[in-house]
């Protein structure tokens, strides 16, 4: 049987292609991404990791083993204790604070977006909440790889975006992209049959459109 995610990104290729190789994306790869579509996108992801954030506790109190509870746990450490202080450190460039990140206001996308997820999860089950997760999680570890793959590590002379791409195509951060993905094969096997996957596979395709809305706000704000 076809892996769950692999199924779940094949079905969605259209979708999943949008959103992996977004003019956004491009960009920052090659450097030429407006340094104020950069800012704004930083600043709506601060406030979208607040709300992920919330979405892996919610993965914890799902949880049905102590395992599971520990999956969910290192995911919520990626976010509090890497992703949102990666952001942190960016955005000082512009003398902007921790305290001012969270208390910029969230636009339309972001809410978007973070709400769709949380109710994934507070409506269903473990599996439809990580179904819900697996666009940013895994994505983002798939950009990071590729952008760095096209061109070498990168570096400053590069592009302005290489901490940010360097950070997803770390080795740890692809080590949890691994493990992300083998965490929805394992629930898959357990609690996904055949008549649960297209309604799987609708949730799977809407996060992706949510994710390539993400960029879009952000590349439109330049």
């Amino acid at each position: 049987m076809t892996p769950l995610f692999q199924r779940l990104k094949s079905d969605s290729a259209d979708d999943w292609q949008a959103f992996t190789r977004h003019p956004f994306v491009l960009g920052m790869g090659d450097g030429s991404l407006p340094e104020s579509s950069f800012r704004e996108y930083l600043v709506q992801d601060y406030l979208f990791l607040i709300q992920f954030a919330r979405a892996y506790a919610l993965a914890i109190y799902k949880s049905r083993s102590l395992a599971e509870m520990r999956g969910g746990l290192e995911g919520l450490k990626a976010i509090l204790d890497v992703e949102m202080d990666l952001h942190v450190r960016l955005c000082s460039r512009w003398g902007l604070t921790a305290s001012d990140l969270e208390n910029a206001p969230e636009k339309a996308p972001t809410i978007a977006y973070t709400r769709f997820v949380l109710d994934a999860g507070n409506a269903g089950d473990l599996l439809d909440l990580y179904v819900a997760l697996a666009p940013c999680m895994i994505g983002y570890g798939e950009i990071g790889a590729r952008l760095t793959a096209e061109g070498g590590p990168k570096t400053a002379d590069d592009t302005p975006y290489a901490e940010w791409i360097n950070e997803y195509a770390s080795l740890a951060y692809q080590e949890l992209v691994t493990a992300t993905i083998a965490n929805l094969d394992t629930l898959a096997a357990e609690m996904m049959t055949e008549t649960r996957y297209p309604r799987l596979r609708k949730m799977f395709s809407a996060a992706t459109r949510l994710e390539t809305d993400f960029w879009q706000m952000a590349w439109e704000s330049q």
